[in-house]
């Protein structure tokens, strides 16, 4: 979730999330500073509070993308699915009945959400999916091919690079190096 927010996110004064960051902050400062009993408990209690404002002021904002599609109520079913089982066969149809909607309806709105097709979110979804288990897994890649929904090795292979722009070995392989 963290990859789909910004680096840094601008809070103008005049934002109307404004004065909640500010409380949060002034509460934090108080903790840090205040010597306290508890302080240390607060202090994470009152640091996971700003993020959730920060996260709800950037979600007032988000435009396009995954996050402001899970705050829509009707395409959240479908998201849910897509990401509960990404390996799954879904199609258009069966998403849409998810969402009570037609095939017509749940592509427009979906597109018109989170900025892409249904299908190619959930493509897009997959590779994101991939490239945390080439990264931080010592998984085979037919078995990651087979795993996201992919009828073979290439198949896979191809998607990869297309999406990510290098091969699913080469990929980890640089990764690996780096690290």
């Amino acid at each position: 979730m963290t990859q789909a927010l910004p680096p840094v996110a601008l809070i103008r004064a005049s934002d109307s999330a404004a004065p909640a960051l500010r409380a949060c902050v002034d509460r934090l400062v108080e903790e840090v500073t205040g010597e306290r009993m508890g302080a240390a408990f607060a202090v994470r209690q009152h640091a996971q509070l700003f993020l959730l404002e920060v996260f709800r002021a950037y979600l007032g904002h988000a435009e396009l993308g995954w996050l402001r599609a899970l705050t829509d109520d009707r395409l959240r079913p479908a998201l849910t699915l897509m990401h509960g089982d990404p390996g799954r066969p879904w199609g258009l149809e069966e998403l849409a009945r998810a969402a009570a909607m037609s095939r017509t309806s749940f592509a427009v709105r979906f597109r018109s959400v989170a900025g892409v097709p249904p299908l190619t979110y959930l493509n897009s979804w997959r590779m994101l999916l991939a490239q945390r288990a080439l990264r931080d897994d010592d998984v085979r890649i037919g078995a990651l091919a087979a795993q996201l929904g992919y009828t073979s090795e290439s198949a896979f292979s191809t998607a990869f690079k297309r999406e990510v722009g290098e091969a699913p070995l080469r990929y980890r392989r640089r990764l690996r190096q780096a690290s």
